[in-house]
């Protein structure tokens, strides 16, 4: 069991990521992030952040062999956390979108992409055709002040029928709401058929809380979900 509290984060850290999950306005927002890229790998390695690690391993479960080929969309891509962990799990056709060009001048220089844009979730629609992709991921991204949960039929849309889709959001205090209105959103699509659950999978070690509230019962960490979805290979034929 990982010990020691957010607490013991360096206070600059803390502040860094207090900063972006603040719900400021996007172009503040994207700014914070344009200038947190330097040091962005640094600060989540200090916070243990697990995300990318437990949705790269809980996809590459999910999905059907052989992976080289699978073309892979990483939204919200960041530096290339993401990238990196499903490339040591066979996947090799990635394209990434993020909403941060400093973030993504970071993911170019990984080598791991091969196709990288800029888009604001949520602002504009993703980059790419209808049903492109064989599976698309979000991770870290949804939450309360990031990207809105009313994006993901913009997700749906460019995944291909049989698709996977693999998502994560913290389950701390402050994103409550937010994950309340995430799952509602979830729900519906499935209730109408556009795809199936797979996985919801809860982690208690998420990754280290930046102050005691968020904290999961004094543990010092937050925790978070892991979701897996597949989108249903034929079309719902009431929608006509």
């Amino acid at each position: 069991v990982p010990s020691g509290t957010g607490m013991g984060l360096p206070a600059a850290v803390r502040d860094r990521v207090a900063a972006v999950h603040r719900g400021s306005a996007l172009p503040e927002r994207l700014r914070l992030y344009d200038g947190w890229a330097a040091r962005y790998e640094q600060d989540v390695a200090a916070l243990e952040y697990r995300a990318p690690y437990l949705a790269a391993a809980s996809l590459a479960f999910a999905f059907p062999a052989p992976r080289a080929e699978a073309r892979l969309l990483d939204v919200a891509c960041g530096t290339g956390l993401v990238a990196r962990e499903l490339h040591r799990r066979g996947f090799r056709c990635l394209d990434g979108v993020d909403g941060s060009a400093g973030m993504l001048e970071r993911a170019r220089s990984t080598g791991l992409y091969q196709e990288l844009r800029l888009c604001v979730l949520g602002r504009e629609p993703l980059p790419a055709p209808a049903e492109r992709y064989d599976a698309v991921t979000v991770v870290g991204a949804l939450g309360e002040g990031q990207v809105p949960s009313t994006v993901l039929p913009e997700l749906l849309r460019v995944t291909k029928p049989g698709g996977f889709l693999c998502l994560t959001t913290r389950s701390n205090p402050s994103n409550l709401r937010y994950k309340a209105e995430l799952e509602a959103a979830l729900g519906q699509l499935e209730q109408r058929g556009a795809w199936q659950k797979l996985l919801a999978q809860e982690v208690e070690y998420w990754e280290r809380a930046t102050s005691e509230e968020e904290s999961t019962q004094g543990t010092g960490y937050i925790s978070g979900v892991v979701y897996i979805y597949q989108k249903c290979p034929v079309p719902n034929l009431k929608e006509g």
